[in-house]
């Protein structure tokens, strides 16, 4: 695996020669991952993976017509004929008035800000199975269960560097590390399933393998016998494991290439009350450590803090340079892109800020609700904003957590639902976007 600087001379060496060859701009990105991971199920080694591979992908301007090529192959004669193939590729694509790279007063021009995204540690697969068969065993080990998908645990590592033919230069690199275990409880038409992991930078922050392996378990169990209920309108609360999809919604729909597009049930939110005014949603690029951590983003512009949502407003779009030419905007330093296509737009470390109550007063005047720990489908119409998936979780009853209940459908629209949320102050930075526990009152539930 090459160095971040090695790799850097990579890309800006593909950039030298797109010039070189006429290309009027260029940009280039290099990308190298490098994993083992080891699974155990039942007490067994059942695989263990070693993968490691890099790619190379150039962006070439000709006026305003543009391509992208990418390539594995880091022979010099290969990247040679990239080159000209992306210039005549170039030459034959339709003109698009807003592309071009980012703007050049804007590109990171200072020291990237450090996210201490890397351990510089390589755990041996031993010790990828040693942790693997504690998941499991700690899960297995749960009164209830009955049987395992297994345990897992993988460490890895990625490179990547970004070069642009205005100026920017830069690369970093990351490690990763995660643990997960998956098991089943109960029998026969009465078996459910259900799972735990943790993902961390630094080998040293991650969860105990024991500690995932008995969440897993407890879960699974604590899923079995699911009862039937009353359906019709009633009170949601999403647990954060699930509940942190709602984000996922919002950033699609304030998204450049959506508000660009005319596609999005935001499009004329900008500057209103879009949750309630106790609601405050931050992307924080330079968290230490953090899962989604960088110092530049996919244009090689700076990344910084933004609350994207103040006190319920929403503040800004998210936005790369096409869309934010487009709408007469500029950039804000969330473009993201991998080797091929043209650049898109993502969050960070993304997390919607605490609460003034607890989990428990949360949920303590729900006479008759739904406490939803695990999500299913795709049903959300991300122009209209309405929103429909089956779920499962627990029935609520005068302010408890009671009963199982699964094969459920929860609908309602995510305009009502934004403006509903409430916040308990439960916030854990578990996940690469985080929410504490939420509670909606404008749903409709449906049993199975």
């Amino acid at each position: 695996m090459l160095k971040p600087s090695e790799a850097q001379d990579r890309a800006d060496s593909l950039i030298s020669q797109a010039k070189t060859a006429g290309a009027d701009a260029a940009d280039a990105i290099y990308v190298c991952d490098a994993a083992t991971q080891v699974s155990m199920r039942l007490g067994n080694l059942e695989d263990v993976e070693r993968s490691e591979g890099e790619e190379i992908g150039l962006r070439v301007f000709v006026g305003k017509r543009s391509a992208t090529v990418s390539s594995s192959d880091m022979d010099p004669q290969i990247l040679s004929a990239l080159v000209g193939r992306a210039l005549d590729m170039a030459k034959e694509a339709p003109e698009d008035q807003y592309a071009g790279l980012a703007p050049e007063e804007l590109i990171l021009k200072d020291d990237p800000h450090p996210i201490d995204g890397d351990d510089g540690q390589d755990p041996q697969p031993e010790k990828l199975r040693e942790l693997a068969l504690e998941a499991e065993d700690a899960a297995r080990a749960v009164e209830g269960v009955t049987n395992s998908e297994g345990g897992g645990a993988s460490a890895g590592r990625s490179i990547v560097a970004l070069a642009t033919s205005h100026g920017f230069s830069g690369a970093y690199s990351t490690s990763g590390y995660s643990i997960s275990a998956s098991v089943i409880a109960g029998e026969g038409d009465g078996m459910e399933r259900d799972y735990a992991y943790d993902s961390v930078r630094h080998f040293e922050d991650m969860e105990s393998a024991q500690s995932v392996g008995r969440e897993a378990g407890e879960r699974a169990v604590s899923r079995l016998n699911p009862i039937d209920f009353e359906s019709g309108a009633m009170s949601v609360v999403y647990d954060p494991r699930v509940g942190n999809s709602l984000l996922g919604h919002f950033t699609g729909a304030i998204a450049g290439s959506s508000i660009a597009r005319k596609t999005s049930f935001l499009l004329e939110a900008m500057d209103t009350e879009v949750f309630s005014s106790d609601i405050t949603i931050i992307d924080c690029p330079h968290r230490k450590r953090g899962l989604r951590s960088k110092a530049f983003d996919g244009e090689g512009l700076p990344t910084s803090k933004t609350k994207l949502i103040d006190n319920g407003r929403l503040t800004q779009w998210i936005l790369e340079s096409a869309s934010a030419r487009q709408l007469g905007l500029q950039p804000t330093g969330h473009a993201s892109r991998g080797v091929g296509g043209s650049p898109g737009v993502s969050t960070t470390n993304l997390h919607m800020c605490n609460g003034a109550v607890s989990k428990a007063d949360l949920i303590g005047d729900i006479k008759h609700g739904v406490y939803i720990t695990e999500l299913i489908g795709m049903g959300v119409n991300p122009v209209t904003g309405d929103y429909s998936r089956g779920a499962g979780g627990f029935l609520i009853t005068n302010g408890e957590i009671g009963e199982p209940i699964s094969e459920i459908t929860i609908a309602g629209n995510l305009k009502d639902m934004f403006k509903s949320l409430i916040a308990a102050d439960d916030l854990e930075y578990r996940f690469a976007t985080n929410v504490p526990t939420l509670r909606t009152d404008s749903m409709t539930v449906a049993g199975g």
